[in-house]
């Protein structure tokens, strides 16, 4: 079951950002800021957007990729779990927030086909 006090925790730290909501799913909350997902809360955890250069970042303090088991395989996101240091400094996590933000606004749109 998700979290809901560590969720208001997260949304709390993040106030400064624009439209920060949380949304239900599989079990955990999406973050978002706008239209841009950029965060993921789950079992008492804090994940946000990476890509190759900014999970160096993550991974110089030992932070792990969020992961999750679909059809008997374990699947990583590229997402990386938050130190604990800055969950705790909003004014850090917001700096670490906005740069996930860009990382999620810069990723290509999915198009979707047509059925046929």
């Amino acid at each position: 079951m998700a979290d809901h006090s560590f969720k208001a925790f997260v949304l709390d730290q993040l106030s400064a950002l624009p439209d920060v909501r949380a949304k239900a799913m599989f079990g955990a909350f999406g973050i978002y800021s706008g239209e841009h997902f950029f965060g993921i809360v789950d079992d008492g955890k804090l994940f946000f957007k990476t890509d190759a250069q900014a999970k160096t970042a993550y991974e110089e303090r030992g932070m792990k990729p969020f992961t999750y088991a679909s059809q008997g395989k374990m699947l990583t996101m590229a997402y990386h779990e938050v130190p604990a240091d800055i969950l705790e400094c909003a004014p850090e996590l917001v700096t670490w927030a906005q740069r996930s933000i860009r990382i999620a606004a810069d990723k290509p749109k999915k198009v979707k086909k047509p059925r046929a």
